[in-house]
């Protein structure tokens, strides 16, 4: 059977229908063709619920696709079939995918450049947790703030996706890591090396210049609004600010825009000081370019080698996948209803196993 004979398959997929409850999310059938030229179709065995998610269905992520659209930020499975100038040598190996839409889903087309390879020895789940949580982790520690041995960093939520690998990395560089989490979670940081404090202290600040009462050498904050403030006043005299979400705007009614706008302003305002600190915002999608250009290739391969990297962190023990629950997609609603609660009672990724029960 030639690559242009593959048969279609119907694959199952969410659909966000536009700003709903998480019980408005739907599931539909559509069959998908051959896999054209660059292709390759990817049968999904985990994919994950993460924040972006949560703003999308809100109408809140900058840049989103017009409703009705398939959510899913990235993915892990294994190639099925490829278009017919991809190298067959692709099928049957697992890779990992950002996709930003579209993953929840049960079999996709994606460009076969877009894939990076998952190691032997790393189960689908384990890679997703690291995908774009651990890419994103690793980018901001090492090509942001370059965080090196005997520096302090404080990472706020350290008990989500992004913060777990955040610690876990900062942790293998040499770093001192404080994080801010709920009390709950504060035993099981403490054996991640983390000095757990609890986000909702009244006097947070207080109990972190406690800890460090010179300031921390870096800050990675996924809140956004107002915390940024607080939190570029505990960096030290030649600190860094990584801000990489605006969180604390997810339920507020002023336009995503004009609060990403604000965030940007305010960063600009800080770097025109007459300081060695520094503030940024952090974007996993930066310098992505247009499809086909040389920027987007360059994209790709810094994509595929940090990314590379991180799966070997983790193949070899120096990582571990920090999974809060699994839900098959059937259960997509109660995934996002858990991510999204104050009453979530585990460390790490909500994953999502499309073919779990099938």
């Amino acid at each position: 059977m030639t690559e242009t004979s593959v048969p279609t398959i119907t694959a199952t997929e969410v659909v966000l229908p536009g700003k709903v409850e998480p019980a408005g999310l739907h599931l539909v059938e559509r069959p998908l063709p051959a896999p054209a030229a660059g292709q390759a179709l990817v049968r999904v065995e985990a994919t994950a619920v993460s924040f972006a998610e949560s703003a999308m269905r809100r109408g809140r992520y900058y840049g989103q696709p017009t409703f009705p659209f398939g959510p899913g930020y990235d993915l892990v499975g294994v190639v099925e079939s490829v278009g017919p100038d991809v190298d067959r040598a692709l099928i049957g190996r697992r890779f990992a995918a950002l996709t930003k839409t579209g993953a929840w889903a049960t079999a996709v087309l994606l460009p076969a450049a877009d894939l990076v390879e998952v190691p032997e020895g790393v189960r689908a789940e384990e890679a997703e947790t690291l995908t774009v949580n651990g890419l994103t982790a690793y980018q901001m520690l090492h090509h942001v703030a370059k965080v090196r041995a005997g520096q302090t960093v404080l990472v706020l939520g350290v008990g989500g996706g992004v913060g777990t690998l955040l610690a876990q990395l900062a942790r293998h560089a040499g770093a001192r890591v404080i994080g801010t989490a709920s009390p709950r979670h504060h035993e099981a940081l403490r054996a991640l090396g983390v000095e757990p404090v609890g986000y909702r202290d009244p006097d947070v600040s207080a109990r972190i210049r406690e800890l460090a009462p010179d300031g921390v050498d870096a800050v990675f904050d996924h809140l956004g609004g107002a915390s940024i403030s607080r939190s570029y006043r505990l960096l030290n005299r030649i600190g860094t600010l990584v801000c990489y979400s605006i969180a604390s705007k997810l339920d507020d009614r002023i336009p995503v825009l004009l609060s990403f706008l604000n965030v940007l302003a305010k960063l600009a305002f800080w770097n025109s000081l007459p300081t060695r600190k520094h503030a940024s915002f952090f974007d996993v999608w930066s310098g992505a370019g247009k499809p086909d250009s040389a920027k987007r290739e360059a994209f790709r391969a810094r994509i595929r080698t940090d990314l590379t990297h991180v799966f070997g962190l983790l193949r070899d023990g120096v990582l571990t996948a920090k999974i809060a629950a699994r839900y098959p997609l059937t259960e997509v609603a109660a995934a996002v209803e858990l991510s999204e609660s104050s009453a979530r009672t585990a460390l790490g990724k909500i994953v999502l196993l499309p073919r779990a029960g099938s």
